[in-house]
């Protein structure tokens, strides 16, 4: 029985430590963000205040778009333009409802890839011929995960989204 206390107070300690970190993680970006202006900031400013970006993709009339992935114990992924002029155009969180709804069958995987970012997991279901790509996301309040199923030449064949399973059920931790 005392291991069993043992192993719970311990459990205890590690969700109460990774939220901490996780919103600790989340206010640093929210500062970041609020700090970065439209059509002011460089280049510069964006690798100060988010540090290398975990991809640079190439954007439309030569813009380039720094990734900046949240994934896996984060909820969101963002994306980051940086216009030919090198300032900053565009700050977007890509895991929204609106993003997921593009994405369709047929579509490439680096197609997706560039529309959400950096995925937390990556799942071969081998008899299936499939592979799965799962992002974590907030849907009000509740921790979710989207998936997109691929096909052995990457291209998609269907979505879900279920509720994250990995956080307990009601408590809203891991």
């Amino acid at each position: 029985m005392r291991d069993c206390n043992l192993f719970s107070i311990g459990r205890f300690l590690f969700v109460t430590a990774f939220l901490a970190t996780l919103f600790g993680l989340t206010a640093c970006d929210q500062q970041r963000i609020n700090e970065l202006e439209d059509g002011v900031a460089t280049e510069g400013d964006v690798r100060l205040k988010f540090g290398e970006p975990e991809k640079v993709w190439e954007g439309p009339n030569g813009a380039r778009i720094f990734e900046y992935n949240r994934q896996p114990a984060g909820h969101v992924n963002y994306m980051i333009t940086i216009g030919t002029d090198g300032k900053m155009s565009a700050l977007r969180q890509v895991l929204t409802p609106e993003n997921f709804a593009k994405v369709q069958p047929g579509m490439m995987m680096e197609d997706v890839r560039k529309m959400l970012g950096k995925p937390m997991k990556i799942t071969p279901y081998e008899f299936k011929r499939e592979i799965a790509y799962d992002w974590r996301f907030m849907d009000t309040q509740k921790s979710m995960v989207f998936t997109v199923y691929f096909d052995p030449d990457y291209r998609v064949l269907r979505t879900a989204r279920m509720i994250d399973p990995d956080v307990q059920e009601g408590s809203g931790t891991r």
